[in-house]
């Protein structure tokens, strides 16, 4: 299968060109605009680092080892996404944003400390929310016009929607009775606890499979009292 464009012209193009770095001329996208998008989500990043990081050293009370080693976790894994977009940006001829008063401004979710273990755990879930919203949307104006770019926010957005749902089993253990308060970050059909699953069937509405036999079999003890009641007569 051969270019689509003379392999020549492309050749040409390269070395007059050779300033632009990753910038060709089949790129489809404003690189200003695409810029401005991924400063955005890098501005979201840093600050969801910043907040993990606080929640790690903290967090108290009895859950604590376990939800402070995630936050931790988390907080690696969203430099690690903050350094690829970054790094995407200055591809593109932009400069990553990393001024901490634009870095408030821009990014999507809030620094909220919280002022208990329940209420960072519902902070940083939150957060993974509106994450996962605005970054699902940057993957479909990315589409196959940047599919470089459409494949870095695809990644990200998978480990986001991951720590969302840490966040949310470790709420639900923390906060297993104060369900009208959780639910209120749930749909409907993602609470658990409204859910009939594992619940016990009861007898009258069970298949017939599994329930229990009406006549009543004697225990080997009542059958060991019999047998020496009639001994003694």
């Amino acid at each position: 299968m051969g270019f689509l464009t003379d392999i020549k012209t492309i050749r040409a193009r390269a070395r007059k060109e050779i300033n632009e770095g990753a910038i060709t001329p089949d790129y489809l996208l404003d690189t200003d605009q695409v810029c401005k998008i991924l400063n955005e989500a890098l501005a979201t990043e840093i600050v969801c680092v910043l907040r993990y990081r606080f929640h790690y050293f903290m967090a108290s009370g009895i859950h604590k080892e376990g939800v402070a080693a995630e936050f931790l976790e988390h907080s690696k894994e969203e430099q690690a996404h903050a350094d690829l977009i970054a790094e995407r940006i200055k591809q593109l001829g932009g400069k990553p944003e990393m001024n901490p008063a634009v870095v408030a401004e821009r990014s999507h979710s809030e620094y909220v400390e919280g002022t208990s273990l329940a209420d960072m755990i519902r902070e940083n879930l939150v957060a993974e929310r509106i994450a996962i919203q605005t970054y699902r949307e940057m993957v479909k104006f990315f589409g196959e016009k940047d599919p470089t770019t459409r494949r870095m926010m695809e990644e990200i957005l998978a480990v986001e929607e991951e720590h969302a749902d840490d966040m949310a089993d470790f709420l639900f253990a923390v906060e297993p009775d104060n369900i009208d308060k959780t639910s209120k970050l749930f749909f409907p059909d993602e609470v658990s606890t409204k859910s009939d699953a594992g619940r016990k069937v009861e007898t009258e509405n069970a298949p017939a499979s599994q329930k229990k036999p009406s006549n009543k079999k004697s225990s080997p003890k009542n059958k060991l009292a019999k047998n020496k009641s009639a001994k003694k007569k």
